[in-house]
């Protein structure tokens, strides 16, 4: 690698080496594409592609725009993250694996909560299908408990109430059946490193500026705290979309993992 294709926002990139799962994905900055319009994403994605690792599509963008906005921003190059955070019998969820390895993302998320089989048959699809495109498989990532829900909501829910107790209990499922990512709040890395094995990818919403103001995200950390605490990634909205200048905010957020 020369030195120019080397470094970003003049940081190298070889510190970064840890936190690839495959060769497309050095920066650890993964863009999430919160807007209404592919139109509006694919401004963003067109600014920030130079300087961020990937960009997550989530359930409103890809239901305004469908598969389309996916393959627009693969044809920019860019990874992308399929958040749609699939929960259906194993079979269902299973063939939509399966349609987003067609799409060619890099990564896609389910609920840990749909069981065990649910699981097997992400991971499976996953690489089956990949194999059989010719594709590197897509990260299936878990997700454990969403932030929204506290002890009453999962009382509600008939799970155990206390939400450390539940992200522990869902993790070691994924674990335990052959997921190689997790999604997890900044402020649960530290116990979920000394849990997981040292190859699980850790993905971590809920990253703020050290300098911005409080928000609906109460379970935030810096960059630098979550890459400190055992982050692989960082899904970062807010702070670089709502930017007077996301590239230059973006550059910030690089350069403060230094």
């Amino acid at each position: 690698m020369s030195a120019r294709r080397g470094r970003v926002a003049g940081i190298s990139l070889v510190r970064f080496a840890r936190f690839r799962f495959n060769g497309r994905m050095r920066n650890p900055i993964i863009v999430a594409l919160d807007v209404p319009t592919a139109e509006e994403a694919l401004k963003l994605a067109e600014q920030l592609a130079p300087v961020s690792g990937g960009f997550k599509i989530g359930s409103e963008l890809f239901t305004n725009d469908g598969p389309g906005v996916v393959r627009r921003i693969r044809a920019l190059g860019s990874p992308v993250f399929l958040d749609l955070k699939f929960h259906d019998i194993p079979n269902t969820v299973g063939k939509a694996v399966a349609a987003a390895v067609r799409l060619d993302v890099q990564m896609l998320s389910i609920h840990i909560s749909g069981g065990r089989e649910m699981i097997r048959a992400a991971e499976q699809a996953a690489q089956e299908s990949a194999w059989r495109l010719g594709h590197t498989p897509p990260l299936v990532l878990g997700v454990t408990v969403l932030t929204s829900l506290d002890t009453n909501a999962l009382s509600e829910l008939g799970f155990d109430p206390n939400p450390a107790r539940q992200v522990r209990r869902l993790a070691n499922m994924a674990n335990r059946n052959g997921l190689r990512g997790l999604v997890c709040s900044p402020l649960e890395l530290v116990e979920m490193r000394q849990m997981v094995a040292p190859s699980m990818q850790l993905v971590t919403p809920g990253i703020r500026a050290e300098s911005a103001p409080a928000d609906d995200q109460k379970r935030t950390l810096s960059a630098r705290e979550a890459i400190e605490a055992g982050a692989s990634w960082l899904v970062i909205g807010r702070p670089i979309y709502q930017a007077e200048n996301p590239r230059a905010a973006t550059e910030r957020i690089l350069e403060s993992l230094g």
